[in-house]
Protein backbone atom coordinates (compact mmCIF):
# COMPACT_ATOMS: atom_id res chain seq x y z
CA UNK A 1 0.00 0.00 0.00
CA UNK A 2 1.07 3.48 -0.86
CA UNK A 3 2.55 5.80 2.19
CA UNK A 4 3.59 8.64 0.62
CA UNK A 5 0.73 11.26 -0.05
CA UNK A 6 1.55 11.68 -3.44
CA UNK A 7 0.13 7.50 -4.16
CA UNK A 8 -2.38 7.53 -1.34
CA UNK A 9 -5.72 6.61 -2.60
CA UNK A 10 -7.57 9.00 -0.55
CA UNK A 11 -5.13 12.01 -0.40
CA UNK A 12 -3.50 12.61 -3.76
CA UNK A 13 -5.76 14.18 -5.54
CA UNK A 14 -4.95 17.13 -3.16
CA UNK A 15 -0.97 16.86 -3.78
CA UNK A 16 -0.91 16.11 -7.68
CA UNK A 17 -3.08 15.36 -10.65
CA UNK A 18 -3.44 12.30 -11.89
CA UNK A 19 -1.66 13.13 -15.66
CA UNK A 20 1.05 14.42 -13.65
CA UNK A 21 1.82 11.22 -11.23
CA UNK A 22 2.12 9.32 -14.91
CA UNK A 23 4.64 10.80 -15.85
CA UNK A 24 6.92 10.38 -12.94
CA UNK A 25 5.59 6.59 -12.08
CA UNK A 26 7.78 3.33 -12.41
CA UNK A 27 6.29 3.04 -15.99
CA UNK A 28 7.04 6.01 -17.32
CA UNK A 29 10.89 5.92 -15.47
CA UNK A 30 11.88 2.93 -16.74
CA UNK A 31 10.52 3.95 -20.38
CA UNK A 32 12.46 6.80 -20.73
CA UNK A 33 15.67 4.29 -19.85
CA UNK A 34 14.74 2.10 -22.20
CA UNK A 35 14.32 5.12 -24.71
CA UNK A 36 17.63 6.07 -24.00
CA UNK A 37 19.04 2.67 -24.66
CA UNK A 38 17.46 2.25 -27.62
CA UNK A 39 18.60 5.88 -29.26
CA UNK A 40 22.33 4.81 -28.02
CA UNK A 41 22.30 1.57 -29.75
CA UNK A 42 20.79 3.31 -32.78
CA UNK A 43 23.51 5.91 -32.80
CA UNK A 44 26.15 3.79 -32.39
CA UNK A 45 25.31 1.10 -35.37
CA UNK A 46 24.86 4.75 -37.55
CA UNK A 47 28.51 5.19 -37.09
CA UNK A 48 29.41 1.37 -37.62
CA UNK A 49 30.49 1.29 -33.55
CA UNK A 50 28.00 -1.86 -33.31
CA UNK A 51 26.16 -4.29 -35.51
CA UNK A 52 22.76 -2.35 -37.13
CA UNK A 53 20.84 -5.74 -36.67
CA UNK A 54 21.91 -5.39 -32.80
CA UNK A 55 20.64 -1.81 -32.94
CA UNK A 56 17.32 -2.90 -34.32
CA UNK A 57 17.12 -5.83 -31.68
CA UNK A 58 17.82 -3.64 -29.06
CA UNK A 59 15.16 -0.94 -29.92
CA UNK A 60 12.74 -3.63 -30.59
CA UNK A 61 12.97 -4.67 -26.94
CA UNK A 62 13.19 -1.58 -25.74
CA UNK A 63 9.61 -1.83 -24.48
CA UNK A 64 8.45 -0.90 -20.62
CA UNK A 65 5.60 -3.78 -21.39
CA UNK A 66 8.21 -6.39 -21.68
CA UNK A 67 9.52 -5.83 -18.78
CA UNK A 68 8.52 -7.15 -15.23
CA UNK A 69 8.94 -3.77 -13.14
CA UNK A 70 8.39 -6.01 -9.78
CA UNK A 71 10.91 -8.66 -10.65
CA UNK A 72 13.21 -5.73 -11.98
CA UNK A 73 12.81 -4.01 -8.37
CA UNK A 74 13.80 -7.21 -6.60
CA UNK A 75 16.81 -7.78 -8.14
CA UNK A 76 17.74 -3.86 -7.76
CA UNK A 77 17.36 -4.95 -3.97
CA UNK A 78 19.78 -7.55 -3.97
CA UNK A 79 22.51 -6.20 -6.61
CA UNK A 80 22.66 -2.75 -4.84
CA UNK A 81 22.19 -0.90 -8.31
CA UNK A 82 19.43 1.16 -10.03
CA UNK A 83 19.98 0.00 -13.68
CA UNK A 84 21.89 -3.05 -14.24
CA UNK A 85 18.59 -5.40 -13.59
CA UNK A 86 17.10 -3.39 -16.27
CA UNK A 87 20.28 -3.73 -19.09
CA UNK A 88 20.14 -7.81 -18.05
CA UNK A 89 16.67 -7.63 -18.73
CA UNK A 90 17.12 -5.63 -22.39
CA UNK A 91 19.97 -8.07 -23.09
CA UNK A 92 17.67 -10.91 -22.67
CA UNK A 93 15.44 -9.51 -24.82
CA UNK A 94 17.62 -8.92 -27.36
CA UNK A 95 18.72 -12.38 -27.51
CA UNK A 96 22.17 -13.93 -26.95
CA UNK A 97 23.92 -12.21 -29.95
CA UNK A 98 22.73 -8.97 -30.28
CA UNK A 99 22.20 -7.97 -26.33
CA UNK A 100 26.23 -8.08 -25.69
CA UNK A 101 25.87 -4.79 -27.50
CA UNK A 102 23.64 -3.01 -24.56
CA UNK A 103 24.44 -0.16 -22.87
CA UNK A 104 27.89 -0.17 -25.17
CA UNK A 105 30.26 2.90 -23.84
CA UNK A 106 27.31 4.40 -21.05
CA UNK A 107 27.98 4.67 -17.82
CA UNK A 108 24.75 4.22 -15.71
CA UNK A 109 24.60 8.58 -14.90
CA UNK A 110 24.21 8.84 -18.80
CA UNK A 111 21.11 6.65 -19.18
CA UNK A 112 19.63 7.94 -15.52
CA UNK A 113 19.85 11.76 -16.19
CA UNK A 114 19.10 11.49 -20.16
CA UNK A 115 15.88 9.64 -19.18
CA UNK A 116 15.11 11.90 -16.64
CA UNK A 117 15.24 14.97 -18.66
CA UNK A 118 12.62 13.10 -20.75
CA UNK A 119 10.37 12.60 -17.98
CA UNK A 120 11.13 16.43 -16.57
CA UNK A 121 10.54 17.81 -20.55
CA UNK A 122 7.06 15.46 -20.34
CA UNK A 123 6.18 17.37 -16.92
CA UNK A 124 7.15 20.51 -18.32
CA UNK A 125 4.74 20.64 -20.59
CA UNK A 126 1.84 20.29 -18.96
CA UNK A 127 3.11 22.89 -16.30
CA UNK A 128 3.48 25.27 -19.15
CA UNK A 129 -0.21 24.67 -20.29
CA UNK A 130 -1.84 24.79 -16.82
CA UNK A 131 0.20 28.06 -15.88
CA UNK A 132 -0.92 29.29 -19.14
CA UNK A 133 -4.84 28.43 -18.20
CA UNK A 134 -4.41 30.44 -14.74
CA UNK A 135 -3.40 33.68 -16.77
CA UNK A 136 -5.84 33.00 -19.04
CA UNK A 137 -8.25 33.51 -16.06
CA UNK A 138 -6.40 36.23 -14.07
CA UNK A 139 -6.74 38.11 -17.55
CA UNK A 140 -10.52 37.70 -17.78
CA UNK A 141 -10.28 39.27 -14.14
CA UNK A 142 -8.52 41.42 -14.81
CA UNK A 143 -10.76 42.63 -17.32
CA UNK A 144 -14.00 42.30 -15.86
CA UNK A 145 -12.93 44.09 -12.53
CA UNK A 146 -10.17 47.35 -13.98
CA UNK A 147 -12.64 49.90 -12.61
CA UNK A 148 -14.21 47.72 -9.65
CA UNK A 149 -12.89 49.44 -6.67
CA UNK A 150 -11.46 47.99 -3.64
CA UNK A 151 -9.84 49.16 -0.30
CA UNK A 152 -5.85 48.41 -1.06
CA UNK A 153 -4.18 47.15 1.93
CA UNK A 154 -0.91 47.75 3.57
CA UNK A 155 1.45 46.78 6.50
CA UNK A 156 -2.71 44.76 6.80
CA UNK A 157 -4.51 47.69 6.79
CA UNK A 158 -6.17 49.80 4.74
CA UNK A 159 -4.43 51.95 2.61
CA UNK A 160 -5.84 54.22 -0.54
CA UNK A 161 -8.65 52.81 -3.24
CA UNK A 162 -7.43 50.59 -5.91
CA UNK A 163 -9.06 48.20 -8.17
CA UNK A 164 -9.80 44.36 -7.86
CA UNK A 165 -8.62 43.99 -11.80
CA UNK A 166 -5.59 45.35 -10.58
CA UNK A 167 -4.86 43.34 -8.38
CA UNK A 168 -5.28 40.52 -10.64
CA UNK A 169 -3.37 42.04 -13.15
CA UNK A 170 -0.13 42.47 -10.77
CA UNK A 171 -0.34 38.18 -9.97
CA UNK A 172 -1.42 38.28 -14.73
CA UNK A 173 2.15 40.34 -14.75
CA UNK A 174 4.59 37.88 -12.83
CA UNK A 175 2.45 34.82 -14.30
CA UNK A 176 3.93 35.88 -17.43
CA UNK A 177 7.41 36.30 -16.42
CA UNK A 178 6.85 32.86 -14.71
CA UNK A 179 5.90 31.38 -18.73
CA UNK A 180 8.81 33.75 -19.96
CA UNK A 181 10.91 31.52 -17.47
CA UNK A 182 9.84 28.36 -18.44
CA UNK A 183 10.34 29.18 -21.87
CA UNK A 184 14.04 30.66 -21.69
CA UNK A 185 14.58 27.43 -19.75
CA UNK A 186 14.14 25.08 -22.46
CA UNK A 187 17.56 25.18 -24.33
CA UNK A 188 19.51 25.63 -21.22
CA UNK A 189 17.75 22.43 -19.35
CA UNK A 190 16.32 19.76 -20.95
CA UNK A 191 19.99 18.19 -22.45
CA UNK A 192 20.92 15.37 -22.09
CA UNK A 193 24.49 13.65 -21.30
CA UNK A 194 26.67 10.46 -23.09
CA UNK A 195 29.62 10.90 -21.56
CA UNK A 196 30.96 7.96 -20.39
CA UNK A 197 33.03 6.62 -17.11
CA UNK A 198 34.17 10.18 -16.24
CA UNK A 199 32.46 12.28 -19.00
CA UNK A 200 35.42 12.05 -21.72
CA UNK A 201 33.42 9.17 -24.44
CA UNK A 202 36.89 7.44 -24.09
CA UNK A 203 34.84 4.34 -24.47
CA UNK A 204 33.51 5.53 -27.75
CA UNK A 205 36.48 6.52 -29.36
CA UNK A 206 37.20 9.68 -31.31
CA UNK A 207 33.31 9.42 -32.61
CA UNK A 208 31.69 9.85 -28.60
CA UNK A 209 30.72 13.95 -29.18
CA UNK A 210 28.99 12.77 -32.81
CA UNK A 211 27.53 9.46 -31.33
CA UNK A 212 26.52 11.42 -28.09
CA UNK A 213 24.89 14.24 -30.61
CA UNK A 214 23.50 11.88 -32.75
CA UNK A 215 21.60 10.06 -29.76
CA UNK A 216 19.95 13.09 -28.30
CA UNK A 217 18.84 14.39 -31.98
CA UNK A 218 17.04 11.38 -31.64
CA UNK A 219 15.29 11.76 -28.24
CA UNK A 220 14.43 15.52 -29.10
CA UNK A 221 17.24 16.33 -26.80
CA UNK A 222 19.84 18.90 -26.41
CA UNK A 223 23.36 18.31 -26.63
CA UNK A 224 25.69 19.92 -23.97
CA UNK A 225 28.73 21.71 -24.59
CA UNK A 226 30.51 19.21 -21.89
CA UNK A 227 29.58 16.62 -19.82
CA UNK A 228 27.66 17.75 -16.77
CA UNK A 229 27.27 14.29 -14.38
CA UNK A 230 28.98 16.65 -12.15
CA UNK A 231 27.49 20.32 -13.00
CA UNK A 232 23.47 19.98 -11.38
CA UNK A 233 22.88 23.97 -12.29
CA UNK A 234 19.65 22.50 -14.83
CA UNK A 235 17.71 20.06 -12.60
CA UNK A 236 18.49 23.47 -9.53
CA UNK A 237 17.13 25.96 -11.95
CA UNK A 238 14.13 24.26 -12.72
CA UNK A 239 13.34 23.65 -9.30
CA UNK A 240 13.94 26.88 -8.65
CA UNK A 241 11.57 28.66 -11.59
CA UNK A 242 8.82 25.92 -10.18
CA UNK A 243 9.56 26.89 -6.79
CA UNK A 244 8.57 30.52 -8.12
CA UNK A 245 5.71 29.58 -9.33
CA UNK A 246 4.44 27.45 -6.56
CA UNK A 247 5.19 30.32 -4.05
CA UNK A 248 2.78 33.32 -6.87
CA UNK A 249 0.36 30.96 -6.68
CA UNK A 250 0.50 30.51 -2.81
CA UNK A 251 0.49 34.27 -2.58
CA UNK A 252 -2.31 34.80 -4.40
CA UNK A 253 -4.31 31.80 -2.36
CA UNK A 254 -3.30 33.55 0.75
CA UNK A 255 -4.42 37.25 -0.46
CA UNK A 256 -7.97 34.95 -1.11
CA UNK A 257 -8.36 33.94 2.13
CA UNK A 258 -7.95 36.65 3.93
CA UNK A 259 -10.28 38.61 1.58
CA UNK A 260 -12.59 35.78 2.24
CA UNK A 261 -12.22 36.43 6.12
CA UNK A 262 -15.89 36.92 7.39
CA UNK A 263 -15.41 40.39 8.79
CA UNK A 264 -13.77 41.20 5.35
CA UNK A 265 -15.97 39.19 2.98
CA UNK A 266 -14.79 40.59 -0.73
CA UNK A 267 -14.85 37.69 -2.34
CA UNK A 268 -15.28 33.58 -2.10
CA UNK A 269 -14.13 30.38 -3.70
CA UNK A 270 -16.13 28.41 -5.71
CA UNK A 271 -19.20 26.56 -3.88
CA UNK A 272 -20.64 23.88 -4.91
CA UNK A 273 -23.98 22.21 -3.11
CA UNK A 274 -22.74 19.66 -0.85
CA UNK A 275 -19.54 20.72 0.13
CA UNK A 276 -19.41 20.51 3.56
CA UNK A 277 -16.67 23.06 6.17
CA UNK A 278 -17.04 21.40 9.42
CA UNK A 279 -17.97 18.62 11.58
CA UNK A 280 -19.49 20.73 13.90
CA UNK A 281 -20.32 23.85 12.81
CA UNK A 282 -22.64 23.35 10.25
CA UNK A 283 -22.64 27.38 8.88
CA UNK A 284 -19.14 27.20 7.54
CA UNK A 285 -18.36 27.41 4.10
CA UNK A 286 -14.41 27.73 4.70
CA UNK A 287 -11.73 28.45 2.23
CA UNK A 288 -10.82 24.99 1.82
CA UNK A 289 -9.30 25.19 -1.80
CA UNK A 290 -7.49 27.89 -1.22
CA UNK A 291 -5.82 26.68 1.86
CA UNK A 292 -5.08 23.32 -0.22
CA UNK A 293 -3.19 25.64 -2.66
CA UNK A 294 -1.51 27.73 -0.49
CA UNK A 295 0.15 24.67 2.07
CA UNK A 296 2.01 23.27 -0.81
CA UNK A 297 4.50 26.10 -0.56
CA UNK A 298 6.78 24.75 1.91
CA UNK A 299 7.23 21.76 0.84
CA UNK A 300 8.14 22.70 -3.24
CA UNK A 301 10.00 25.60 -0.74
CA UNK A 302 12.06 22.85 0.81
CA UNK A 303 12.65 20.51 -2.63
CA UNK A 304 14.32 24.17 -4.20
CA UNK A 305 16.77 24.07 -1.02
CA UNK A 306 17.09 20.35 -1.65
CA UNK A 307 17.98 20.53 -5.74
CA UNK A 308 19.93 22.87 -5.21
CA UNK A 309 22.40 21.06 -2.39
CA UNK A 310 22.07 18.56 -5.02
CA UNK A 311 24.85 21.00 -6.47
CA UNK A 312 27.45 19.86 -4.41
CA UNK A 313 29.15 16.93 -5.94
CA UNK A 314 32.48 15.09 -5.13
CA UNK A 315 34.67 15.04 -8.32
CA UNK A 316 33.12 13.84 -11.57
CA UNK A 317 30.97 11.81 -9.99
CA UNK A 318 28.63 10.69 -6.97
CA UNK A 319 25.51 9.05 -6.15
CA UNK A 320 24.86 11.03 -2.42
CA UNK A 321 24.06 14.37 -4.46
CA UNK A 322 22.54 12.89 -7.25
CA UNK A 323 19.52 10.88 -5.38
CA UNK A 324 18.21 14.46 -3.49
CA UNK A 325 17.01 15.23 -7.24
CA UNK A 326 14.71 12.00 -7.78
CA UNK A 327 13.20 13.06 -4.77
CA UNK A 328 12.77 17.30 -5.35
CA UNK A 329 12.20 17.09 -8.91
CA UNK A 330 9.14 15.10 -9.71
CA UNK A 331 7.27 16.21 -6.63
CA UNK A 332 7.84 19.64 -7.09
CA UNK A 333 6.29 18.95 -10.39
CA UNK A 334 3.39 16.98 -9.10
CA UNK A 335 2.90 19.81 -6.05
CA UNK A 336 2.67 22.46 -8.50
CA UNK A 337 0.56 20.57 -10.87
CA UNK A 338 -1.92 20.46 -8.29
CA UNK A 339 -1.52 23.74 -7.41
CA UNK A 340 -2.13 25.06 -11.42
CA UNK A 341 -4.78 22.69 -11.24
CA UNK A 342 -6.79 23.94 -8.17
CA UNK A 343 -6.30 27.23 -8.66
CA UNK A 344 -7.09 27.39 -12.14
CA UNK A 345 -11.00 26.17 -11.15
CA UNK A 346 -10.64 28.60 -8.60
CA UNK A 347 -10.00 31.69 -10.89
CA UNK A 348 -12.29 30.51 -13.19
CA UNK A 349 -15.42 30.05 -10.34
CA UNK A 350 -14.43 33.09 -7.94
CA UNK A 351 -17.30 35.01 -6.33
CA UNK A 352 -16.39 38.34 -5.88
CA UNK A 353 -18.48 40.70 -4.20
CA UNK A 354 -18.05 44.59 -5.70
CA UNK A 355 -20.53 46.00 -3.30
CA UNK A 356 -18.90 44.34 -0.21
CA UNK A 357 -15.85 45.67 -1.35
CA UNK A 358 -17.51 49.16 -1.32
CA UNK A 359 -19.01 48.46 2.08
CA UNK A 360 -15.09 48.11 3.10
CA UNK A 361 -13.98 51.07 1.49
CA UNK A 362 -16.38 53.11 3.53
CA UNK A 363 -15.43 51.52 6.24
CA UNK A 364 -13.19 53.81 8.07
CA UNK A 365 -15.79 57.28 7.51
CA UNK A 366 -13.96 58.57 5.09
CA UNK A 367 -10.37 58.28 6.74
CA UNK A 368 -9.60 56.34 3.48
CA UNK A 369 -9.03 59.23 1.34
CA UNK A 370 -7.08 61.29 3.74
CA UNK A 371 -4.14 61.20 1.15
CA UNK A 372 -6.56 62.97 -0.92
CA UNK A 373 -8.03 65.70 0.79
CA UNK A 374 -3.75 66.40 2.22
CA UNK A 375 -3.06 66.90 -1.73
CA UNK A 376 -5.95 69.40 -2.18
CA UNK A 377 -4.91 71.42 0.91
CA UNK A 378 -1.39 71.93 -0.34
CA UNK A 379 -2.34 73.96 -2.94
CA UNK A 380 -3.46 76.88 -0.22
CA UNK A 381 -1.64 75.32 2.77
CA UNK A 382 1.83 73.88 1.43
CA UNK A 383 2.30 70.13 1.50
CA UNK A 384 4.24 69.35 4.51
CA UNK A 385 1.68 71.87 6.13
CA UNK A 386 -1.53 70.21 4.47
CA UNK A 387 -0.02 66.97 6.30
CA UNK A 388 0.38 68.08 9.39
CA UNK A 389 -3.21 69.10 9.40
CA UNK A 390 -4.47 66.04 8.31
CA UNK A 391 -2.81 64.35 10.18
CA UNK A 392 -4.45 65.93 13.22
CA UNK A 393 -7.26 65.57 12.26
CA UNK A 394 -7.30 61.34 11.14
CA UNK A 395 -6.09 60.88 14.91
CA UNK A 396 -9.16 62.77 16.21
CA UNK A 397 -10.94 61.37 14.14
CA UNK A 398 -9.76 57.38 15.36
CA UNK A 399 -9.46 58.98 19.20
CA UNK A 400 -12.87 60.30 19.31
CA UNK A 401 -14.43 58.03 17.20
CA UNK A 402 -15.81 60.95 15.02
CA UNK A 403 -16.78 60.45 11.15
CA UNK A 404 -13.77 61.44 9.48
CA UNK A 405 -15.84 63.64 7.13
CA UNK A 406 -17.53 65.38 10.43
CA UNK A 407 -14.08 65.95 11.73
CA UNK A 408 -12.72 67.75 8.52
CA UNK A 409 -15.69 70.46 8.49
CA UNK A 410 -15.68 71.37 11.98
CA UNK A 411 -12.21 72.56 10.99
CA UNK A 412 -11.98 76.29 9.55
CA UNK A 413 -8.82 75.40 7.52
CA UNK A 414 -10.44 72.88 5.61
CA UNK A 415 -13.85 74.92 5.36
CA UNK A 416 -11.95 77.94 3.39
CA UNK A 417 -11.12 75.07 0.80
CA UNK A 418 -14.41 73.02 0.52
CA UNK A 419 -17.70 72.69 0.78
CA UNK A 420 -19.63 69.73 2.08
CA UNK A 421 -20.33 68.75 -1.79
CA UNK A 422 -17.07 69.42 -2.75
CA UNK A 423 -15.76 66.97 0.20
CA UNK A 424 -18.18 64.53 -0.23
CA UNK A 425 -17.04 64.50 -4.14
CA UNK A 426 -13.04 64.64 -3.23
CA UNK A 427 -13.98 61.51 -1.12
CA UNK A 428 -15.72 59.59 -3.25
CA UNK A 429 -13.01 56.48 -3.74
CA UNK A 430 -13.96 55.52 -7.13
CA UNK A 431 -12.41 58.64 -7.94
CA UNK A 432 -9.55 58.07 -6.72
CA UNK A 433 -8.37 55.35 -8.50
CA UNK A 434 -5.54 57.14 -10.23
CA UNK A 435 -4.45 54.99 -13.13
CA UNK A 436 -5.53 51.59 -12.35
CA UNK A 437 -7.76 51.02 -14.76
CA UNK A 438 -5.48 52.29 -17.81
CA UNK A 439 -2.60 50.25 -16.33
CA UNK A 440 -4.43 46.86 -16.38
CA UNK A 441 -5.40 47.33 -20.15
CA UNK A 442 -1.25 48.22 -20.84
CA UNK A 443 -0.67 44.40 -18.73
CA UNK A 444 -3.70 42.94 -20.95
CA UNK A 445 -2.29 44.11 -24.21
CA UNK A 446 1.57 43.41 -22.99
CA UNK A 447 0.60 39.43 -22.10
CA UNK A 448 -1.82 39.33 -25.56
CA UNK A 449 1.27 40.32 -27.11
CA UNK A 450 3.01 37.16 -25.65
CA UNK A 451 0.69 34.46 -27.34
CA UNK A 452 0.37 33.01 -23.96
CA UNK A 453 -3.67 33.64 -23.72
CA UNK A 454 -4.40 32.68 -26.84
CA UNK A 455 -6.26 29.16 -26.54
CA UNK A 456 -3.58 27.80 -29.25
CA UNK A 457 -1.59 28.49 -26.82
CA UNK A 458 -3.58 26.07 -24.06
Amino acid sequence: MPSHVIDMIMMQNNFGTAEMREVWNDESRLQKHLDVEAALALAEAEFGLIPAEAARAIADAAKVENMDIQAIANEVLKVKHSLIPTIKRLQELAGPEHGEWVHYGATTQDIVDTGFMLQLKEAHHILVRDTKAVAVELAKLAETYKSTPIAGRSHGMQGLPTTFGFKMAVVLDEIIRHLDRLKEAEARVFTGVLGGGVGTHASFGEQGPEIERRTMDKLGLNTANICWHSSRDRSAEYAGTVGMISATLGKLANEFYNLMRTEIDELEEPFTSGKIGSTTMPHKRNPAALEGVASLVKPVRYNVALAQECMIVEHERDAMSWRGEWVAIPENCIYVSAQLASMKNILAGLIVKPDHMLRNLNALGGLLLSERVMFVLAGPLGKQTAHEVVYELCMESVEKDIPFRDVLMSDERVTAVFTREQLEEVMDPSTYLGSAPQTVDRVLAAARQTGYLTEDAQ
